[in-house]
């Protein structure tokens, strides 16, 4: 029950910061930023006591281990992979523009007798 009671508490505080972005409307955008970042910290810092809070922290943190284990590609392997997708992009597209006209004529000469 107080887990409840807990995320309520930081969904209410994210809620006033959001609130209070719009309603002081006057005031200057960098105050008004400031209340919806501070709203946000404090509903995080509440939520993260709580059982689902823990577990969504533990969760983060497990994925941050496994992130850290990607075998990332190496400039030139990203180079060379982004150069085929865009010379396959430029063949698909030709090709598509080829059969596009191609089909285009037959359906204007064919079909609608224009031609012959």
């Amino acid at each position: 029950m107080i887990d409840k009671v807990k995320l309520a508490a930081a969904v209410v505080l994210v809620v006033a910061g959001l609130v209070g972005f719009y309603y002081f409307d006057e005031v200057s955008v960098l105050l008004r930023a400031g209340m919806v970042i501070v709203g946000v910290i404090a509903g995080a810092a509440v939520a993260l006591t709580s059982a689902q809070g823990q577990a969504a922290w533990e969760f983060a943190k497990g994925a941050r281990m496994e992130l850290r284990k990607v075998v990332w590609p190496t400039r030139r392997e990203t180079i060379q992979g982004t150069g085929i997708v865009l010379l396959m992009v430029i063949v698909v597209g030709l090709y598509l523009w080829i059969l596009d006209t191609a089909l285009f004529w037959i359906v204007y000469d064919l079909v609608l007798n224009t031609g012959a």
